[in-house]
């Protein structure tokens, strides 16, 4: 499938949006004050353990301790044992008797800090290139499962061939596919002077240091995102495209050919209308072609995604009408699920379907439309419920969850009291206080909509409350309080 990638940069921000058949697949943004942690490597120090969590808080110089669960602590298998044996075995060994608290780890960023949680880590460092990950603590050489099952064994036994003795494993991305034994041999020739530095730095600087940044957004468009079908790399910027060809040049000369300055007038992202799809990636509702919608709730343990039929009546019958919403859903949902970057639990509430053969060919779409995410994802078949349950690999902060922050009012419920609500809870307030005080009067100081009440429809009860404590009762009206704030005034 044909894609465009637009690059729009300012000093301050980086937007990439990746661009199929003139709809926007992938969004990615990167902030100059708030550029994301995975890949980097640090020297962290042991800050507490957890025996009862099997896991340790890290400090590695971030505002909150860092999180090192026991799965995460690296071992190398021993000889002729497999990486998920060891992986079992370690994790059987408890946590208190492989780390102590003061103890210097050189650690690695799996997953940026996220709401209140602090970043995940692992102590096995991987390195990626362009074509390897490049696995210093370790001697396996794998290969990507989206690679032909005919060419992983010629292509592990050229990557062996070409390590020679010297140590460490590596695993080879899509992109190696056809790659030349000199385009493998300059990727580990690189992977291996990063870790030399990495090595290096450990032992000269203090705990908490950072020892490794990965690349940029920019670096990562070229090293990750471009692939054979990517038509165009277009950047709106001349610095960045001259940056981006240098570098390209050195570790992606593939690449490079396919860069782009766009000299536009027109700014690069309305050439898609991409500030309107991020603006719809934001709100809860996605429209169908057809007239039906999704409804995309996201919570701290999952997001929900609902399917409905609205306005859509033009299929022959009843069960038709479900089964081509059904399966323009299953389309709209995969792409969603890349634009917004959503991740971790997600339950999918399809139309319920009579028919098994429409179940099956809904699925079938599903799981094919997310076999083209870049991120991992696992999809399981109908539940009793009628529900599809998937997890997608989490490993940055989701679109809304960069970009938005929880509403002051509502504190990121989404509803407020009504605003008699609210005059009930007044009312109830100054009984309380009236038992408590003797002031000459009390003032209730609140939002306009909340005095308008007392004012007109609650104006009654407010003078029965007045005369039942003995004492006046102002209004004052507050335009910067929101709806469910107040203030009640003793004078």
């Amino acid at each position: 499938m044909q894609q465009d990638i637009l690059i729009n940069w300012s000093p301050q921000e980086t937007r990439v949006a990746m661009v199929e058949h003139g709809a926007v697949q992938e969004l990615h943004v990167e902030r100059t004050l708030e550029r994301g942690l995975v890949g980097n490597v640090y020297l962290g120090k042991v800050a507490r353990v957890l025996p009862g969590m099997q896991s340790a808080f890290m400090d590695i110089g971030l505002e909150r301790a860092a999180f090192l669960h026991v799965a995460d602590v690296w071992h190398p298998p021993a000889e002729g044992e497999t990486i998920s044996a060891a992986r079992t075995a370690q994790a059987l060994i408890p946590i208190e008797r492989q780390v102590f608290e003061g103890q210097a780890l050189m650690v690695q960023v799996i997953k940026d800090p996220m709401g209140t949680k602090g970043a995940r880590l692992s102590t096995q460092i991987s390195i990626a290139g362009r074509m390897l990950v490049f696995l210093p603590q370790d001697d396996h050489v794998g290969v990507s499962q989206k690679i032909p099952l005919a060419q992983r064994e010629d292509l592990r036994q050229r990557v062996q061939t070409l390590a020679g003795s010297e140590g460490g494993g590596f695993i080879l991305r899509t992109n190696a596919e056809d790659a030349q034994d000199t385009e493998l041999a300059d990727d580990i020739a690189y992977l291996r002077k990063a870790w030399a530095r990495i090595k290096s730095a450990s032992l000269k600087l203090p705990p908490t240091s950072l020892l490794h940044q990965d690349l940029n957004l920019l670096q990562r468009v070229l090293r990750d995102l471009v692939g054979e079908s990517t038509q165009t790399i277009r950047v709106d910027s001349r610095e960045q495209f001259e940056a981006l060809q240098i570098f390209g040049a050195e570790f992606m000369p593939q690449a490079v050919k396919k860069l782009q300055h766009y000299k536009g007038e027109r700014p690069i992202f309305d050439l898609y209308a991409i500030d309107e799809e991020i603006a719809k990636a934001l709100g809860r509702r996605v429209d169908l072609k057809s007239g039906g919608y999704l409804i995309i709730d996201q919570t701290e343990a999952l997001t929900t995604v609902d399917v409905n039929t609205g306005g859509y009546v033009g299929a022959r019958n009843f069960d038709d009408t479900i089964f081509k919403t059904n399966l323009e859903a299953a389309q709209a949902i995969a792409r969603q699920l890349r634009l917004r970057n959503l991740g971790g639990i997600i339950v999918a509430d399809f139309i319920d379907m009579a028919r098994t053969d429409h179940r099956d060919a809904v699925l079938t779409e599903f799981k094919k439309q997310l076999a083209r995410d870049r991120v991992k994802t696992m999809a399981g078949g109908f539940s009793q419920l009628g529900l599809v349950e998937m997890t997608r690999k989490r490993t940055r902060e989701s679109l809304a969850h960069m970009l938005c922050e929880p509403c002051p009012v509502c504190e990121g419920k989404g509803i407020v009291k009504t605003a008699r609500s609210v005059v009930y809870d007044i009312f109830r307030e100054i009984l309380r206080e009236a038992r408590q005080f003797n002031p000459q009067e009390f003032r209730i100081v609140a939002a306009p909509k909340v005095i308008e009440l007392f004012l007109d429809e609650e104006s009654q009860h407010l003078a029965g409350l007045s005369e039942f404590i003995g004492k006046p009762v102002s209004l004052q009206s507050e335009n910067a309080m929101g709806q469910e704030q107040y203030d009640i005034v003793l004078l």
